[in-house]
């Protein structure tokens, strides 16, 4: 089976895009960004939802939700981003490394992806120039979902 956990900041709110780009925008938009865990697993759903609820989600100032769908229906794009399967991904490394010292977690992680998601708020936004300079083409594949 596969989830989708989003993790939302619960303190954040929508910033200026420019602090993400290396040159500026000919208008003002706004972002906010999540992360998105996909899980593929076998064995208790429960079990596998409180392993991320106490290892990924900050109950104070984060919220989780479904990451299947959007956060932010009136996002004008949406920027999905993560590393290559050959890079290097530390936090990804430390969540299997806590899993595999658990001693009995009623589920088996088969595989684990972390994303980015950036959401873009604003008329006639162009996701190029934030493909540009936040995604290395070395590293990261990405997704850009244009909104419905």
């Amino acid at each position: 089976m596969t989830k989708f956990f989003e993790i939302l900041g619960q303190f954040d709110h929508e910033s200026d895009c420019q602090k993400l780009l290396y040159a500026p925008l000919p208008q003002k938009l706004t972002f906010r960004e999540t992360t998105v865990y996909k899980v593929e697993f076998e064995g208790d759903e429960a079990a596998l939802e409180a392993f991320v609820r106490q290892v990924l989600l900050d109950p104070i100032s984060q919220t989780l939700r479904d990451g299947e769908g959007s956060a932010f229906e009136k996002a004008s794009f949406t920027l999905e981003y993560g590393m290559k399967g050959g890079a290097l991904d530390l936090e990804k490394e430390m969540i299997l490394n806590y899993y595999r010292a658990l001693e009995n977690p009623s589920f088996q992680l088969t595989r684990l992806t972390l994303r980015k998601r950036v959401y873009v708020f604003g008329d006639k936004a162009d996701p190029k120039p934030f493909v540009r300079d936040i995604c290395n083409p070395a590293i990261h594949t990405w997704e850009v979902r244009q909104a419905a």
